[in-house]
């Protein structure tokens, strides 16, 4: 069983920063892919940011050179770094882990809990 525990959410003024972490367990030996999504009110979930375990990083083009994702794998927690926040960022961001080696065998995707990150004036 894997955890995935995302923290960092809240409300931001429009042009604010914040930082969205997401740490998983579960006896991890290793973690493939993680994918950072969001969900607004009304909308599908969509995509954001995928990092490799080698650090290669992918953004959807609404967030690309405003988002930065991250990870150390030591910690088993990817970080999502938002700048420049928009009034549409405004949604619930899901943690993802694909290909999961734990001591149990291969966990394939995994979700967080979500967390809310509302950007208002």
């Amino acid at each position: 069983q894997v955890q995935l525990v995302e923290s960092g959410g809240g409300l931001v003024q429009p042009g604010g920063s914040m930082r969205l972490s997401c740490a998983a367990s579960g006896n991890i030996l290793s973690i493939g892919v993680m994918r950072w999504y969001r969900q607004a009110p009304g909308k599908q979930r969509e995509l954001v940011a995928t990092i490799t375990s080698g650090g290669s990083t992918n953004y959807a083009d609404s967030v690309k050179g405003r988002f930065t994702s991250s990870r150390d794998s030591a910690k088993n927690t990817q970080y999502l770094q938002m700048n420049s926040l928009k009034l549409e960022d405004t949604a619930v961001y899901y943690c993802n882990a694909n290909r999961v080696f734990t001591a149990s065998g291969l966990v394939y995707d995994s979700w967080g809990q979500g967390t809310q990150v509302t950007v208002s004036s």
